[in-house]
């Protein structure tokens, strides 16, 4: 029988592939072509419309990588083809086996309107149907040649990822440009069979289903007459009938169809062609809506709307007009997809404002949902977020991607630090690009973790990236797969939808709680730092701009807050947030960029907190604290002296010197203020640091600030992974060129570390201690040349710590330092953002950092039964793939050692680190904006209302991960008060108390208030 099964295999593959695939066009006569290169970056329809082209052969190379080439084809529709389907047929040459990431077009009539594009998969352009014969056709075809970077399986650097470097020898072959007859019944034929074949591979050997699918193929086959496929198919389709029109078993598994083409806002390409990815694939989405009546198409990021919108005015007509009839869907409600670690919380609040603002705005539509299939693990502060913006369910597929551990469940509530769950699932077909495919539809319902409890689940198809979208044989298969026995049922439909059904179903759906971690991808919290540092530094510069830019607009006539220019600044960052761009796996034209990017934007916002601070008036010179946190500290003034001031939250004072504390001493290699005494070994690492307030206890278990080189050569993926083994080999960098003593004042004491290592690259460290802080900072200045390699800056501490907390969007999250079960061990890098902490009953430590995201934190118990906890910050990586010069050259970021600190502690001066006091000559204001009295109650951020009404808004959270109350008050009247969600929308009133509001929050509970000036 074995036999007997691979020779019917074998002949319906080989009808498949030899006889049928050829015969789907019945008829074909070549279009006239011809070329113009456009020199340089793309140009527009009109532009290129009024070039002189030249004759274009077929079999002739085109396309010098990153080019653009318009074709101009023309043809005319033969008389005896009256009647029959048209098609234009164009292949540019089409390479590999994936349909994004190389040559794609689209297609524009002669008026300059898009039609739809061309693709590897979807190479057909309608003509009429049925046509009359003699119709013209005239096309203007703009042809990108982005090269295939995937063509080497990222198992080698190429220099193809960048205009700079890529070269300009044609990439491709163009082999078609015809007009043809697509034969319907071949056609139908052809998805019959692989319908049918597929579904017979999956199922069981001893399934009778599936050996009479086996027959069936082999009888109707019979009918085939290999020299006329076209007049014999019906006769072949008739007798696959009865197999295909069995209905499905009443218990089958249901997959909800959502079509998709998941278009990452750069990769493999730069913005520029992401513009133009979106625009093709949007054009053959709304075709392709007009032929399947039943078709919805979810799409997300506003981000890529909006660029739609802009350049494309006809396509972006026709979305709408879909919109309207309810076969497309905006989702997701966000700007990008962004990455689910990185950005700040106030950057993700903004990232679902800006994104379900945009859809309100254009298509009356309050989006439902969060869509992030592909972001690299998604922070344990998303629930409440999400919530806060009006989403009522998740969806995410990538944790499928896990290493070691599956992920048990596929529909779920998922509950963040706050307690907040939101309805979530994971759609077990395990990718977001699919077809329909037996193996997938299998796929599907073996992964079903929630068998015997619900019976739903969701699968994402289309072909992504450029691929082109959904395709018309992907919804033939969907049709044929409605209700076919052997097989899940396929429903399209929208995702709110099946979201709905899905929690009827399952209301008591079990409960994940805290962060999702994807036990991959884990360098992405590292790879390409400057991009990662822009991020940082744009979040907090934002943060600065909105409260000196409000506090102006409330004390300083005349001054007008910059609502549009700050608008633009944050869809600026919310793009380059998105989830191959921050997390540093794109290629080196997209890096570059956003390096220029975070440039501008950070030149634009210090003239704007400038501007603000300016208008408040001329006052003497005045500092300004943008943190939360009430600020005694040393500065450098505009001389250049260290000054010890004493400034408000939120507001500023007067350069004047304060009540001084105790002087920083400086004796060889030691640093002491009377809160600690830090010892510099001869190596430049730390021998020591004594914590003066606990008695001189020593923080150190080992040398400290180690900086250690590991050899980093993951199995696949460079710039997104970081193996185990890394571990395993390594040097520490011990050779000190110099150790020098660079500042003795009573205010300020600092010794410089100079290390030179590898392949010329030099590690410049300032240790500083400040009077009054016990804080140790260690400005680290790195002029980076190495390759495949990663480095980490290390603290051995004397602290028994059975879990480490990491500060993650508002709130912290805690993870074990033990390795007791296989979910532990695998969170061997994980990801934090400014501060990392660990302590034991009565002691604790933390490490601050302006600009890095990942570290790890290990424990060993010592000889003298003494626990060593150790915090490794991780500083740079040297990934070849797919930016061969991912890193290289020179990086500056401070990092620093806080003993004895509290969670408060750690949360205060992470803010500190990253928004430094500000000197300028300006008269202030008497008091803040806001203040809160209340300890645990965060200010996050302050600005205007967005609509403009001049009402103040402000989010406030609890930091501590305990419960907070206190009073926030006003420094301008104060007429009334409201709790909103994340869009500024009223929810309740808020409670008023004394002249200010009465704040009373839960653990990480995230409140915004919008007030009302009197």
């Amino acid at each position: 029988m074995h036999d007997e099964r691979r020779r019917i295999e074998e002949r319906a593959e080989r009808l498949h592939t030899q006889r049928i695939k050829p015969a789907l066009y019945a008829a074909t006569v070549p279009m006239s072509v011809e070329a113009w290169q456009a020199p340089g970056e793309p140009v527009s329809f009109e532009e290129a419309a009024s070039q002189r082209y030249a004759p274009f052969a077929m079999d002739t190379p085109w396309g010098p990588p990153w080019g653009t080439t318009w074709f101009r084809m023309s043809g005319q529709v033969p008389a005896e083809w009256a009647g029959r389907r048209v098609e234009a047929v164009i292949d540019l040459g089409f390479v590999g086996d994936w349909p994004g990431n190389q040559a794609e077009a689209l297609v524009h009539l002669p008026d300059g309107r898009p039609l739809k594009a061309v693709n590897p998969l979807n190479q057909y352009v309608p003509v009429a149907n049925p046509a009359q014969g003699g119709e013209r056709i005239d096309y203007l075809v703009e042809a990108a040649s982005n090269p295939d970077i995937l063509a080497n399986n990222f198992t080698a650097p190429t220099p193809l990822g960048d205009v700079l470097t890529a070269g300009d020898k044609p990439l491709y072959t163009f082999q078609r440009a015809d007009l043809a007859v697509l034969d319907e019944e071949v056609f139908h034929l052809d998805l019959d069979l692989q319908v049918l074949r597929e579904l017979m591979v999956e199922l069981g050997e001893h399934d009778p289903r599936r050996h009479e699918i086996l027959h069936a193929l082999d009888r109707s086959l019979d009918l085939l007459d290999l020299d006329d496929v076209a007049g014999s198919a019906a006769a072949v389709r008739e007798a696959l009938r009865p197999v295909l029109s069995k209905p499905a078993n009443a218990s089958a598994h249901v997959i909800s169809g959502v079509g998709h083409a998941h278009i990452d806002s750069a990769w493999l390409w730069p913005i520029r062609e992401t513009k133009r990815k979106t625009s093709r694939t949007f054009s053959n989405v709304t075709a392709l809506a007009d032929e399947y009546e039943e078709f919805v198409f979810a799409c997300s990021q506003a981000q890529q709307y909006e660029w739609v919108r802009d350049n494309y005015p006809h396509v972006w007509a026709r979305i709408q007009e879909s919109v309207k009839k309810g076969q497309w869907a905006p989702v997701g409600g966000m700007w990008v997809e962004s990455d689910g670690n990185l950005p700040g919380g106030e950057a993700i609040a903004r990232q679902l404002v800006h994104g379900k603002r945009f859809f309100i705005e254009h298509f009356g539509i309050e989006t439902k949902g969060v869509w992030l299939p592909d972001s690299f693990g998604y922070n344990a502060a998303y629930p409440q977020l999400a919530k806060l913006a009006g989403n009522e369910w998740f969806l995410t597929q990538k944790i499928s991607w896990n290493q070691t551990n599956t992920f048990p469940h596929h529909t779920f509530w998922w509950e963040g630090i706050d307690g907040t769950r939101i309805f979530t699932h994971f759609p077990p077909v395990d990718t977001y690009n699919a077809r329909f495919s037996g193996e997938e539809m299998s796929r599907a319902v073996r992964n079903y973790a929630e068998k015997g409890n619900a019976t739903r689940s969701l699968a994402p198809f289309g072909w992504g990236d450029g691929g082109g979208g959904p395709t018309r044989e992907i919804m033939e298969r969907a049709r044929r797969l409605a209700d076919l026995e052997g097989s899940p049922k396929v429903v399209v439909e929208h995702p709110d939808e099946f979201f709905a059904k899905a929690r009827e179903e399952y209301p008591d759906a079990p409960v994940w709680v805290g962060e999702l971690y994807l036990e991959l991808h884990r360098a992405t919290y590292t790879s390409q730092a400057r991009t990662k540092q822009g991020n940082r530094r744009s979040e907090h510069k934002l943060r600065e701009a909105e409260l000196w830019a409000t506090t102006a607009a409330l004390h300083a006539p005349g001054y007008a807050y910059p609502y549009q220019k700050l608008d633009r600044l944050w869809k600026t960052v919310l793009l380059h947030q998105f989830h191959d761009i921050l997390p540093g796996s794109s290629i080196a034209w997209v890096h570059r960029e956003a390096e220029a990017e975070y440039a501008r934007v950070a030149e634009e916002l210090e003239a704007l907190t400038a501007e603000a601070v300016a208008a408040l008036g001329d006052g003497g010179t005045r500092v300004f604290n943008t943190s939360p946190f009430d600020r005694a500290e040393v500065i450098r003034t505009a001389t250049g002296f260290p000054t010890f001031v004493e400034v408000p939250a939120s507001g500023s004072a007067p350069v004047a010197a304060a009540e001084p504390p105790a002087p920083v001493t400086v004796e060889g290699r030691v640093l002491d203020n009377g809160l600690v005494r830090v010892e510099v070994a001869e190596d430049g690492t730390l021998a020591s640091v004594r914590d003066l307030r606990a008695g001189g206890r020593e923080v150190l278990a080992e040398a400290g600030n180690l900086l250690r080189l590991h050899t980093d050569l993951p199995n696949y993926w460079d710039a997104w992974d970081v193996d185990k083994h890394y571990r395993n080999r390594y040097t520490d960098l011990l050779d000190a060129d110099s150790v020098e003593i660079v500042d003795e004042d009573p205010l300020l004491g600092a010794i410089r570390v100079t290390r030179s290592f590898g392949k010329g690259s030099k590690i410049v460290q300032t240790i500083t201690l400040r009077a009054g802080s016990p804080r140790i900072d260690f400005e680290t200045d790195i002029d980076w040349h190495e390759a495949e390699k990663f480095l980490k800056a290390g603290f051995p501490v004397d602290v028994r710590a059975p879990h480490s907390s990491a500060e993650i969007q508002f709130g912290h999250i805690q993870r074990p330092t033990h390795t007791n079960t296989s979910w532990e061990a695998a969170r061997f890098e994980v990801s934090g953002h400014r501060w990392v902490h660990i302590a034991e009953p009565g002691y604790g430590v933390a490490v601050i950092n302006d600009s890095t995201y990942g570290h790890d934190v290990s424990r060993t118990v010592r000889e003298d039964g003494g626990t060593t906890t150790t915090v490794r910050l991780s500083l740079v990586r040297a990934p070849r793939i797919p930016d061969p010069g991912a890193d290289q050259g020179r990086h500056r970021l401070t990092y620093s050692l806080l003993p004895g600190a509290s969670i408060e502690d750690a949360v205060a001066e992470g803010y500190a680190l990253n928004l430094p006091l500000r000197v300028a000559d300006s008269a202030g204001v008497p008091e803040p904006v806001v203040s809160v009295d209340g300890a645990g109650v965060t200010v996050e951020a302050v600005k205007l209302a967005d609509d403009e009404s001049g009402d103040v808004v402000v989010r406030l959270y609890e930091s501590r991960g305990g419960r907070a109350t206190g009073v926030l008050r006003t420094g301008f009247p104060l007429a009334g008060a409201q709790v909103t969600d994340l869009l500024e929308r009223p929810l309740e009133d808020a409670e008023a108390v004394d002249g200010g509001i009465r704040v009373s929050l839960r653990p990480f509970q995230i409140l915004t208030l919008r007030l009302r000036r009197g």
